[in-house]
């Protein structure tokens, strides 16, 4: 695939009036009638469940890579928080990922980013990329669980009963805030590991693509933004691999271990170095 095939996929217009609803109510939020200090509380509580223990513990390090087990009861929760995250379902998102790392910036990556950063970033998801009609062969370990299933179906009314139970706890603004605000910035937290670490930082490794470590990435996704580590070692629970990359989401995994609640930790050949 070419940049010049990549402009004749067709649109995706479900996804495009998606994105401009969601960013436009996101707006909203900003106006000072629908401002509060305890709406941002949540947006920020809500940002970590999703964002962190949902799509970069979760979907990520737990369900994509495999990195760790840990009992299937909470295996299903972190399932559920990264649902929350709206970034599509499970299935879908799992497969695109393990896609990602087969073809890593090459011309069938769907976020290849030798198209720019516009591309990498959120213009691939506007288009009907060939690669979602190639995730099934990726997720032969999970297609089939019924809550896995139960979650590719309905991740978006879920969102709609989150929406109902935040306005009734605190209205308009906890609705705008702990769903719009959130969304917006748990995506392009996401989106950035996609982009921006194949652009910007260093690379300590010499992988087959362009990944690189990007400190305020790391800041923004709770340690995704060590992506050319991650490259390096994909098994590894661990992404800050120095002792100064700070990596949030190993700390979790770790407290995890150390209470008995995740097991087979796998961990990069070069972690204390």
């Amino acid at each position: 695939m070419t940049a010049v095939t990549t402009e004749r996929l067709s649109r995706d217009w479900v996804t495009i009036s998606f994105m401009i609803a969601v960013h436009s109510l996101a707006a909203l939020a900003f106006l000072p009638v629908n401002f509060s200090w305890a709406a941002v509380g949540v947006a920020l509580l809500l940002h970590w469940f999703t964002g962190c223990l949902g799509i970069t513990l979760g979907w990520h390090r737990l369900i994509s890579h495999r990195s760790f087990q840990v009992p299937k009861w909470l295996e299903y929760f972190f399932v559920f928080c990264g649902t929350l995250a709206c970034q599509h379902g499970p299935l879908m998102w799992v497969g695109l990922h393990r896609h990602h790392h087969a073809y890593s910036d090459q011309s069938i990556d769907h976020h290849d980013s030798n198209k720019g950063f516009w591309w990498s970033h959120m213009g691939w998801m506007l288009r009907e990329v060939p690669a979602r009609n190639d995730v099934d062969r990726f997720i032969r370990d999970i297609k089939d669980d019924p809550f896995y299933q139960f979650c590719e179906k309905y991740f978006l009314p879920m969102q709609v009963v989150l929406g109902v139970g935040l306005y009734m706890l605190g209205g308009w603004s906890f609705v705008l805030w702990g769903i719009f605000v959130r969304l917006v910035v748990v995506y392009h937290c996401t989106w950035l590991v996609n982009s921006a670490t194949h652009k910007f930082g260093y690379r300590t490794y010499s992988t087959d693509d362009k990944s690189t470590n990007c400190w305020w990435v790391a800041v923004v996704t709770y340690g995704e933004g060590w992506h050319n580590n991650h490259h390096a070692y994909q098994y590894s629970a661990r992404h800050g691999l120095k002792w100064w990359e700070i990596d949030l989401t190993w700390m979790t995994i770790r407290l995890l271990e150390m209470v008995g609640l995740a097991k087979k930790v796998k961990l990069a050949s070069a972690t204390d170095s």
